[in-house]
């Protein structure tokens, strides 16, 4: 599984065959994740998924982080039709939890453990972090439009039918009418929440990659 395939791929070597040198082999990479067990307790994982998944990620990335360039690099290869760059620099900020300007691969699986396993609570709690771009506690109208518009540039202009230059605008519009309960300007994490749990199609897009490995 390439779940984050680097610009270089690298082949395995026969050494991570074995489960035990899986972990003594953390050692060679500059950046050494934290022991599989705590991991394993703060995710929703196996041990076994975690050796899979870091074995991946090890072997795709030997220098055991990924910056946001490889990030944008591995968007725009799954959507070639698009400019995934802007929103991939949005993604790359919610899985960068510590805002080092690096995902490692702890921050890969907590971000990942959420979005395969988590609550429902908890995936809309990450979509929030996701929307709310400069991390002050509300979501904007510029926020959530910027967002859109990235997630627009993505798909690129191959959709059908053909998407209007405003229907970005037009769907933030949609959206904060209904979030927006007190009509304030800004949608708190308490309205968000409420909002995406009374929406059925957004309910059941979080349900599509539960139990995905």
């Amino acid at each position: 599984m390439k779940l984050l395939p680097c610009s270089a791929a690298k082949t395995s070597s026969p050494a991570v065959q074995s489960n035990v040198e899986d972990e003594l082999e953390m050692a060679t990479v500059r950046h050494r994740p934290e022991a599989l067990e705590l991991l394993e307790a703060q995710s929703k994982f196996t041990k076994k998924e975690l050796q899979i998944l870091y074995r991946g990620f090890k072997n795709e990335c030997p220098s055991g982080v990924v910056n946001e360039d490889t990030f944008k690099e591995i968007y725009s290869q799954f959507f070639p039709q698009g400019d995934s760059t802007t929103y991939a620099h949005f993604l790359f900020n919610a899985f960068d939890t510590d805002h080092n300007g690096a995902v490692s691969f702890e921050d890969f699986i907590r971000g990942l453990s959420i979005l395969l396993r988590g609550t429902v609570q908890e995936k809309l709690n990450w979509a929030f972090n996701l929307y709310d771009i400069n991390k002050d506690g509300y979501i904007t109208k510029e926020e959530m439009l910027d967002i859109m518009k990235a997630i627009y540039d993505m798909m690129g202009k191959c959709t059908y039918p053909v998407l209007k230059e405003d229907a970005p605008r037009q769907h933030v519009e949609t959206f904060f009418q209904k979030m927006d309960k007190n009509k304030d300007g800004v949608v708190t994490i308490d309205e968000f929440i409420e909002s995406c749990q009374k929406d059925e199609n957004i309910m059941r897009s979080m349900q599509l990659f539960e139990n995905v490995i």
